[in-house]
């Protein structure tokens, strides 16, 4: 297990830099995590990624376990070796699609059964299959099976799934085996700070429980079920609580966040790994971040615009194309509009974390962060 090995490089306040050895390479936090759900970014080439400095992809269970099926993606040696891409990699576990159809899933005692979205067969998960599948797939990091609960939920509703969540972290940890695959945690427990920090002090303990009987601990903690409704600020009335109380020796991932803002913010609360889909689903519907603010390009002010997108940015799309053809992509629906907008909302955020990073690294994160928070470049709503 040496290759998953994780070094804190410096701290400015609570925001964090750390450098992580997976058996695919470092990566260095923090950083936004390009979504890959069905072993692809959406309209990006694993060249365009290392382009653009992608460090970690993520693919997700749920969908590759239906299609191609994880037997498959092992059979062609790997989710690495099948879609190309020789950097670290993370699959989500595939509870929170689980749970969002939740009229289709059944839980009981052991796991949960749910129907497929492609031809509604009846699927079964155990933590144990979870792990299975998961090991199959073969990315470097794996998400434990975990209930992820909407917002607004009953407080009795939440409890339960923190419970669950804890309950399935034990098997999964003691599941998985695969020796150049590390398992992270999953933090739940909604909007409520009390159960949140119950959800960690569980993880804690199953990770000590398993070292004293001389098995793993986890290689990080995701936190989840924020983002799933709530504004931002309500997110932040407890985030930051919650992610001090985890470890200090190992990534703090905050699941399914892709705002800007809300990214320089998590870090300054010591948040260390992002994930989402927004900047390659809002590029598909016309939509840019950038240093002026988030840019609707369906606007008719661009018709005749010939100024690059963002002239403060670097990426390959800012370098090469006009705010006024960009527009005529996205209005005659070209799919080429759609992939330089998501080569451009990758670029941007991935370069806003190098960024972040390197303010870290000068001890001078807050004056990175009050520079942002005052810039045009925050109103990304």
């Amino acid at each position: 297990m040496t290759c998953f090995h994780c070094t804190c490089d410096a701290t400015s306040g609570n925001a964090r830099a750390l450098s992580y050895q997976t058996a695919h390479g470092c990566f260095r936090t923090p950083m936004f995590m390009p979504v890959g759900t069905s072993a692809t970014v959406k309209g990006v080439t694993t060249d365009q990624l290392h382009a653009i400095g992608s460090q970690v992809v993520l693919s997700n269970t749920y969908h590759l376990s239906l299609r191609p099926g994880a037997d498959l993606v092992a059979e062609a040696g790997g989710i690495h070796a099948f879609m190309n891409y020789d950097g670290p990699m993370l699959t989500d576990s595939g509870g929170f699609q689980v749970f969002s159809l939740a009229d289709t899933v059944k839980l009981d005692s052991e796991g949960l059964t749910f129907r497929s979205i492609y031809d509604g067969s009846y699927v079964r998960w155990t933590p144990e299959e979870n792990m299975r599948i998961q090991e199959l797939i073969g990315a470097d990091i794996a998400m434990q099976l975990d209930q992820c609960t909407p917002y607004p939920a009953e407080r009795s509703f939440v409890a339960a799934a923190v419970d669950l969540s804890a309950a399935w972290a034990r098997r999964c940890l003691a599941a998985h085996t695969r020796p150049d695959q590390t398992l992270f945690g999953i933090v739940q427990g909604g909007m409520e700070l009390d159960l949140r920090l119950h959800s960690v002090d569980m993880l804690r303990r199953i990770e000590e429980e398993s070292v004293a009987a001389g098995g793993r601990r986890f290689g990080g903690f995701g936190i989840g079920g924020y983002s799933v409704g709530e504004s931002h600020d309500v997110m932040f009335e407890t985030l930051g609580t919650v992610v001090r109380a985890l470890p200090e020796d190992r990534p703090r991932y905050l699941m399914g966040v892709g705002n800007p803002t809300t990214l320089v913010r998590a870090v300054r609360e010591g948040v260390d790994m992002f994930d989402c889909v927004l900047p390659t689903r809002t590029a598909r519907m016309g939509t840019a971040f950038s240093s002026t603010g988030r840019m609707n390009l369906r606007n008719a002010k661009y018709a005749r615009d010939f100024t690059p997108l963002d002239p403060a940015c670097c990426c390959s799309t800012c370098r090469n194309y006009t705010r006024a053809y960009l527009r005529h992509l996205v209005k005659q629906n070209e799919m080429l509009g759609a992939i330089l907008l998501s080569v451009h909302n990758l670029h941007f955020l991935i370069d806003l974390m190098a960024r972040a990073r390197e303010a870290v690294l000068a001890g001078a994160y807050e004056e990175f962060y009050q520079d942002w928070m005052a810039s045009p470049a925050a109103k990304d709503y």
